[in-house]
C-alpha cells in the first residue's frame, strides 16, 4: 500500500501545527477543569479554522488554474487538466499541520506501486483515500504523505498542498513538493495525459511562485534506497526539464529500505 511497501517512503518526526490563538483565554483564567476542557476544544477548533484558511487559499488561486488551463495537445488526444481538492476526493482532516516557506527549491516523483494504476477519477478518489488511511491509520502520520497525486484520469489530486511539510522523502520534505503518480510504474510508463498533467502542474507551480523557477527535479531513489519511482517513470522524468543527477556531497545518508 502506497509507497511505503515499496520503499516509496519514509518515517519522519511529524512536526506540530504552528498557531499562537490571540483571542482565546489564558489557561491561567479559567477555574475548573470543565473551563480548561472548553479551552482545549477552542484551541482545536481555532487550528481547525486557521488550516481552512489556508487550505481556501491555495485553492481559490489553484482553482483559477483548474478553469482557465488551455487543453494541451497529446498522443492521446487534447485534454485539460484538473486539480481537485482534498473535499472532492473525501479526505479526513491531518491531524497537525506544518508550513514551509517557498518557493520549494525541490520536486520529487513517486509512484504508489499500491494502489495500482487507476483510471476513472471515482478509482483515483478511492485510491487516495486508501494511501491516507495507510499514512494515517496504519503508519500513524498525521496525514497522506505527498503534496499532491495524479491519477490515470489526467486529474491532479491535492494531498498536503504547497508549502505544507510532507512525509515522502527524507531530509527533503520541508522543502520539497512531493508528486506522486498513483500505479506501478517499474515496468509500463503511466499514460500520456497523466505524464502531462504532472509536466503541466510543475509549470503551474512555478508560475504561482510556489516551485522556485531553479527547481530540481529528482526521483524519490535518488534521495532515498528505493525503486521508487520505478525504473520506467524514473527514465522519462529523466528528460524532462529541470531533471537532476544529485552528486554525493548533495544526496543524505539515508538507511537502506528493506
Amino acid at each position: 500500500m502506497g509507497d511505503e511497501r515499496s520503499g516509496c517512503g519514509s518515517g519522519i518526526s511529524e512536526a506540530t501545527f504552528v498557531a499562537t490563538p490571540t483571542a482565546l483565554p489564558k489557561t491561567s483564567d479559567l477555574v475548573n477543569a470543565s473551563q480548561q476542557q472548553q479551552q482545549q476544544q477552542q484551541q482545536q477548533q481555532y487550528k481547525q479554522q486557521q488550516y481552512e484558511q489556508h487550505q481556501r487559499e491555495q485553492q481559490n488561486i489553484i482553482c483559477g488554474y483548474t478553469q482557465q488551463m488551455q487543453q494541451v495537445a497529446t498522443v492521446g488526444g487534447a485534454h485539460s487538466a484538473q486539480l481537485l481538492s482534498r473535499a472532492d476526493w473525501g479526505a479526513r482532516m491531518p491531524k497537525q499541520v506544518e508550513y514551509f516557506n517557498g518557493p520549494a527549491p525541490y520536486v520529487i516523483i513517486h509512484h504508489t506501486y499500491i494502489p495500482a494504476a487507476c483510471y476513472s477519477t471515482p478509482d483515483c478518489m478511492r485510491s487516495m483515500r486508501e494511501i491516507q488511511d495507510f499514512h494515517q491509520v496504519d503508519r500513524g502520520w498525521n496525514d497522506i504523505g505527498y503534496s499532491f497525486g495524479i491519477g490515470g484520469d489526467g486529474m491532479i489530486y491535492t494531498g498536503r498542498g504547497f508549502n505544507v511539510v510532507g512525509a515522502h522523502a527524507p531530509k527533503y520534505n520541508d522543502k520539497s513538493v512531493g508528486i506522486v503518480l498513483i500505479g506501478d510504474w517499474r515496468t509500463e510508463l503511466p499514460p500520456p495525459k497523466m505524464l502531462q498533467a504532472a509536466k503541466d502542474f510543475i509549470a503551474f507551480g512555478v508560475a504561482q511562485g510556489y516551485i522556485d523557477p531553479a527547481y530540481k527535479l529528482l526521483g524519490h531513489r535518488q534521495v532515498r534506497d528505493t525503486e521508487c519511482p520505478g525504473e520506467k517513470l524514473y527514465q522519462e522524468i529523466s528528460t524532462w526539464p529541470n531533471f537532476t543527477r544529485l552528486n554525493t556531497t548533495e544526496t543524505p545518508h539515508v538507511d537502506k529500505k528493506v
